[in-house]
């Protein structure tokens, strides 16, 4: 009896994660003689959720791992592109294309789809924290609201999205940072009162954790702000103001009156933190009035699944595809300045973009050949940053069909 209702790395790579018509697939396809009918597939989504123009790839490094040693080829957009639903002239983009014999791959769909659909909706959401929060700090605080078995995938998908941080101690491992966090509630309510948690919390807690108060338990956080500031002094780096619009009214009004009282009193180098219930819009507005750093969590590590879905394009060579999807493997070309797509057969050469003119360059590069995995799988870091290049591009590109 299992414990916790979760799959294993080996439950899932041999398929006990897959649905069973795909099983059912595959004993047809032996029973007649097709399990070696070679095909190409396409995954490609439809509409990003939220009407959102774009989407942030992400879970390719564990799809290229679910299919280490399957006998087929997989070509793929780089985890942490921006993708498209359809490309500037109205075609379905493929983020991912695979080759092989069908019956090798079909009980993989399942589980595939599950890690690039739900991982690209954490990463897409955070990828819109980021642009509303401009240069201010964002840490991922989510967990708490999904399965803990998905933490590490939550915490790394929000922050290859482009969250600076991450609360929890297994997903700051995956991505290779220290975890962030402030104080809870909890530790207020067990020392009593305010001032007791906060100097207990900067006796006790290392110099390099950075002392931010949580100032909104017992009253309001205007009061609390002030007294957190009297207590620690130059000591205080910040306060958290944990208030959801529910319970206290205009959120964006309180972080003005904190940042005006705190300033008149001299205390102009204690940040505002806040957190509770936000989202991209509410990160935009409280920026603007004030706040200098956001938790946000179930908005993101909650974040509505991409819908992808993989279709056969290809059987034996010849194009074939249900109705709604276009036959034929294709190649996504992209302008690098202005990130413009065109989605082309193949085997095309390299359109020039219809806006700028610049030569583009194919997305979907090889991922696993024979079985192995040949493409390179970077560090969290490092996919964050290829992110984060393509967010500044998309804010400030210049052409004219952009």
């Amino acid at each position: 009896m299992r414990k916790f209702h979760i799959a294993t790395a080996e439950e899932i790579r041999s398929g006990r994660t897959t649905d069973i018509y795909f099983v059912r697939t595959k004993e047809v396809l032996h029973a007649k003689g097709r399990d070696r009918v070679w095909v190409a597939a396409e995954v490609t989504s439809g509409a990003i959720p939220d009407g959102h123009p774009w989407g942030v790839l992400c879970g390719v490094e564990e799809v290229a791992h679910l299919l280490e040693g399957t006998p087929i080829d997989v070509y793929s957009m780089p985890e942490g592109s921006i993708f498209h639903p359809w490309d500037h002239r109205g075609f379905r983009e493929p983020v991912l294309l695979v080759e092989g014999a069908y019956a090798d791959f079909c009980l993989m769909e399942t589980p595939m789809l599950g890690l690039l659909c739900q991982e690209s909706g954490v990463a897409t959401r955070a990828a819109r924290v980021r642009l509303a929060a401009g240069e201010r700090l964002t840490v991922s605080f989510g967990i708490r609201r999904m399965h803990p078995a998905l933490a590490p995938a939550i915490d790394r998908a929000a922050y290859i999205g482009g969250m600076d941080g991450v609360s929890s101690l297994i997903g700051a491992e995956v991505i290779g940072e220290k975890p962030m966090g402030t104080m809870p509630h909890a530790l207020i309510i067990a020392l009593g009162d305010q001032t007791s948690a906060w100097r207990a919390f900067h006796e006790v807690m290392d110099p390099e954790v950075p002392r931010i108060a949580l100032v909104d338990t017992y009253f309001d956080e205007k009061t609390e702000a002030i007294m957190a500031a009297e207590e620690l002094g130059e000591r205080l780096q910040g306060v958290r103001l944990d208030t959801p619009g529910s319970r206290k009214g205009n959120f964006a009004e309180i972080v003005r009156e904190v940042r005006w009282e705190l300033d008149i009193r001299g205390y102009k180098h204690v940040k505002i933190f806040v957190s509770g219930g936000l989202d991209d819009e509410a990160v935009k507005v409280l920026g603007e009035a004030g706040a200098d750093a956001f938790g946000v969590g179930t908005w993101v590590s909650n974040a509505p699944t991409v819908d992808f879905a993989l279709d056969i394009v290809e059987v034996e060579g010849r194009p074939a595809a249900k109705r709604g999807k276009l036959g034929g493997k294709k190649q996504v070309y992209r302008c690098p300045r202005c990130l413009i797509d065109l989605v082309k057969p193949w085997r095309s050469e390299p359109p020039s973009c219809p806006g700028c003119g610049e030569e583009t360059e194919p997305m979907l590069k090889p991922l696993i050949k024979g079985g192995e995995i040949v493409a390179d799988l970077p560090e969290p870091k490092r996919i964050r940053g290829y992110v984060l290049d393509q967010l500044k591009r998309l804010s400030t590109r210049e052409c004219p069909t952009a």
